[in-house]
């Protein structure tokens, strides 16, 4: 009886050593595949999961007008509260600029709607007497991409900012026999380095956290499987 018991703990302990073998497999071909592209690749420690409210490396918090750098063909609409003829909506022309009244061609492409929103109050300053100028993306063409533990894992095309937990949704969302969605990666390039950031997902779910965790063009989304020894 105690040879067939001490036979099966060790069948089972071979079959978690062979998977916990091949996981770790997995992240050194991840790892040798940056080194070949010349990419640095940051990994957190799972310490450091930041959750879809969590500041963000810049140290901003993760709102659309914050992190989603304008491009062209997003149409804004651009209003002036104390201003309302000077409401306008613009779409950024394949040179990056908007035509503005009064102050003509504007710079838009690269710059958070933020950013632009200063920029057109410094240019309107002497126009207005309201200090204050609105910019909102009314549309925006978006590719992202799913993989891992969610129903139909692939290209996602949005036209608007979308976060992580609607891209997953957008997938057909969690697979949940086997996701994890306390540690969902969001993978982007940002220059010549390859970011990853961990979002805790299953606390959005709960209702836990608000603020969204918005996407670029071309992050990965990536929900890993849970992992058991037994």
């Amino acid at each position: 009886m105690n040879k067939h018991l001490n036979s099966k703990v060790l069948q089972i302990f071979a079959a978690g050593k062979r998977r916990f073998v091949s996981l770790a497999m997995l992240s050194v071909a991840i790892l040798a595949a940056g080194m070949l592209t010349g990419c640095k690749t940051q990994f957190f420690s799972p310490t450091d999961v930041l959750t879809e409210s969590a500041t963000m490396a810049g140290g901003l918090t993760a709102t659309t007008n914050e992190l989603m750098n304008l491009r062209e063909g997003d149409v804004l609409k651009i209003a002036f509260p104390g201003s309302p003829t000077l409401d306008t909506t613009q779409t950024i022309r394949r040179d990056g600029k908007i035509t503005m009244s009064l102050v003509g061609e504007v710079d838009a492409a690269g710059m958070t709607p933020s950013a632009l929103e200063k920029k057109l109050l410094d240019l309107y300053a002497p126009q207005i007497s309201s200090k204050q100028v609105t910019v909102e993306v009314v549309s925006s063409s978006l590719t992202v991409y799913v993989t891992g533990m969610v129903l139909r894992p692939g290209k996602i095309l949005s036209d608007h900012p979308i976060s992580a937990l609607e891209a997953v949704m957008e997938a057909g969302g969690f697979d949940y026999t086997k996701a994890n969605p306390k540690n969902v990666v969001v993978i982007r390039r940002e220059g010549n380095v390859m970011q990853n950031y961990k979002l805790n997902l299953k606390a959005v779910l709960q209702g836990e956290q608000n603020a969204p965790f918005f996407l670029k063009p071309d992050d990965i989304v990536y929900v890993p499987e849970r992992f058991s020894m037994f």
